[in-house]
């Protein structure tokens, strides 16, 4: 796979893959489109040398600041997803004051690559405006989806807002565009976007013409237990781990499922009788080898086609998962790919497109990704 990051600007006019939102009736997807960003600039005047800053957000709002922000606080739900994309702006670091609790273990990947992480003050995930207000931030970046209940209430407080998503790769454009504005590194941006579309568009122009003869039938497990019973977990339609699956060439068999807006809890009975040829088990508070080792060893696991030819598999994470809209999915993507067509991927080196994930992208030294990163992989990695 071509390594290599076009670092011009570019008009971020793209050809991107789209794991597409589809409404709630599972219409079919289009894997690629192309979006024309809004277009946002900082302006400098005489007497703003630092330059208002103009941007559209993921509610199509109007955003102006007139002046860059210089203490950003984090807050609400989601905190793993916007937290690591604003950690990959170099500089990012020094200018976030305050965050939320983030789920899984957020917060020891980013004090690898923040050397301040511990003197950040640290809010719950259920959290009023007036406690955000007392950190005197001069932005707060949240998920549209803590308008209602979080951002609206910030604004009346006289404290801008700024929305992100990063929950599909369309998004993952528009959302480095509007950071690159914020932090002052457009070229940031546009390296990023770049890598992100050479990613997907190489999986892409793999897999787009397979007839459907050649495309497995795959089910994506969440395997929970952390009410002390244990739950199997199919997503939505239109989550990216449903069009990861998609994308990479195969067939989700939970599509047609009557699902619900998150998670939903699927029994043995069902599974067995979707009877996939593969199985991709995602385990955000275990260690997935360790479960599908368990379940390996069930003799009613064992009669399913996919256990019985070895592709029952557990899906890669470090800190946390790499099925998720965090960063990782691209890496998640890729090994999905290499795994459910191992033949048309052949030339992948996962452990090269790790590396350089995780040191040119996130710019982690060679010894902490050593030393850090990679005793904390699980997976069927290989």
């Amino acid at each position: 796979m071509n390594k290599q990051i076009p670092v011009t600007k570019i008009a971020f006019l793209s050809l991107i893959v789209l794991f597409l939102v589809a409404a709630c009736g599972g219409q079919a997807s289009t894997p690629i489109t192309q979006q024309e960003t809004i277009p946002t600039t900082p302006e400098e005047t005489p007497d703003n040398p630092g330059g208002t800053i103009t941007l559209t957000d993921a509610l199509g709002r109007a955003v102006t600041l007139e002046d860059p922000p210089s203490r950003i606080a984090l807050a609400g739900r989601s905190l793993a997803i916007i937290a690591d994309a604003v950690y990959l702006f170099p500089g990012a670091a020094e200018r976030l004051v305050v965050m939320g609790k983030a789920s899984q273990d957020t917060a020891q990947f980013e004090s690898l690559i923040d050397p301040a992480y511990a003197e950040k003050a640290v809010l719950e995930t259920e959290v009023s405006a007036e406690q955000v207000a007392a950190y005197n931030p001069d932005l707060v970046l949240l998920k549209s989806s803590m308008a209602e209940s979080l951002g609206t209430s910030l604004e009346t407080l006289g404290i801008p807002v700024v929305y992100l998503d990063f929950e599909t790769p369309q998004q993952y454009e528009r959302d480095l565009t509007n950071l690159g504005i914020l932090f002052q590194n457009e070229e940031r941006a546009a390296e990023l976007i770049a890598y992100y579309q050479q990613r997907m568009q190489d999986v892409q122009d793999r897999t787009q013409d397979l007839p459907s003869e050649k495309k497995p039938q795959a089910l994506l497990i969440y395997y929970n237990d952390r009410d002390g019973s244990i739950a199997y977990n199919v997503p939505p339609v239109n989550w990216i781990q449903t069009r990861m699956v998609e994308t990479a060439g195969a067939e989700p068999v939970w599509k047609d499922a009557q699902l619900g807006n998150g998670w939903t809890k699927v029994n043995f009975e069902q599974i067995a009788v979707w009877d996939p040829d593969q199985i991709y088990l995602v385990a955000y508070f275990n260690n997935p080898e360790e479960i599908t080792a368990n379940l390996k060893s069930d003799p009613q696991w064992g009669a399913l086609t996919a256990v019985k030819n070895g592709n029952l598999l557990a899906f890669p994470k470090d800190f946390i998962s790499w099925d998720q809209s965090n960063p990782r999915w691209v890496l998640g993507l890729m090994w999905l790919a290499s795994k459910i067509h191992p033949d048309l991927f052949a030339d992948l080196d996962l452990q090269e497109e790790m590396r350089f994930f995780f040191e040119d992208i996130y710019k982690i030294s060679p010894q902490t990704y050593q030393e850090k990163i990679l005793p904390r992989l699980q997976g069927d990695l290989y």
